[in-house]
């Protein structure tokens, strides 16, 4: 979560959480029907904190699983016969959004 949709740290820096720009607008392209996971190092101090920003700025999500350890997250996941891959990862620049648009082809 820190440096992809909201600010790394702002929670301990600034005492709050803030929305990177592009933010919602991405979170919201994303179709109902797909599984939206979030993992971040967050200590289980900060949990009700977190949901709370989340549930008020109406960030939709699945699942989220605090204290992860630092360092990489590896995503391993299929592809399905008709081509459709089942994961999509992105690595991006801490604390920038960049406007993102995932096309999904329905006919796979």
């Amino acid at each position: 979560m820190d440096g992809t949709i909201v600010k790394h740290n702002g929670y301990i820096i600034d005492g709050v959480d803030t929305l990177l720009p592009n933010a919602s607008e991405f979170v919201s392209s994303i179709p109902e029907s797909d599984m939206i996971i979030f993992i971040t190092s967050r200590k289980l101090q900060y949990r009700e904190a977190t949901l709370e920003f989340l549930q008020k700025n109406n960030i939709r999500y699945d699942h989220i699983i605090f204290e992860a350890p630092y360092g990489e997250r590896i995503l391993l996941n299929d592809r399905k016969p008709s081509g459709l891959a089942m994961s999509l990862a992105l690595n991006i620049d801490r604390d920038i959004l960049p406007e993102i648009s995932i096309n999904i082809d329905n006919d796979i």
